[in-house]
């Protein structure tokens, strides 16, 4: 293989790493302190270092918190990213295992094209069986809302994403 073709292969497999690894520690945030979220959890800062912002969201229940929710409903939550995070435990593991064995297949100074490749299709389709996870908790906890809930859910969304615009063309301009 000439060098221009290792050269992509590699930053397509560099890439694809970054990418899952980046995905993994997203789904990795999910909170099963008895403290209500506070304490053992490092907070996330955003660009300008507000404390807070940055990668809440729906994961760190940040949407949630604005909906004046029961402790019924917070119990409810509570046990259903509990279950989420014990039933996915294993796929987070095997990914990391993979993402392991990728990395040795780079090491040394040689790569191993056909074992990269197979490695990244071994974690795309863990990857997989994880993001259809996180929608089904997705869809559990909005189960647990009320009607009005869901609409101020909605709305909350909403003006996020309109926030995040604007910033970003800010940042563009």
């Amino acid at each position: 293989m000439n060098k221009s073709g290792r050269f992509k292969v590699l930053a397509i497999a560099t890439l694809s790493a970054i990418v899952l690894a980046a995905s993994i520690a997203v789904a990795q945030t999910v909170n099963t302190n008895q403290d209500n979220g506070q304490g053992a959890r490092p907070e996330w800062r955003g660009r300008r270092g507000h404390k807070g912002h940055g990668m809440r969201g729906m994961r760190a229940g940040g949407f949630f918190k604005q909906l004046n929710l029961t402790e019924d409903q917070k119990a409810k939550i509570k046990t259903i990213r509990e279950n989420f995070a014990q039933t996915n435990k294993p796929l987070r593991e095997q990914l990391r295992a993979k993402r392991q064995e990728l990395r040795q297949a780079n090491e040394g100074g040689t790569f191993n094209e056909a074992l990269a490749t197979q490695k990244l299709t071994e974690m795309a389709g863990l990857q997989a069986k994880l993001m259809g996870g996180r929608s089904r908790l997705h869809q559990e906890m909005l189960s647990v809302l009320t009607a009005e809930q869901k609409a101020q859910l909605e709305q909350s969304k909403a003006q996020f994403k309109t926030r995040r615009g604007e910033r970003r063309n800010r940042g563009n301009q």
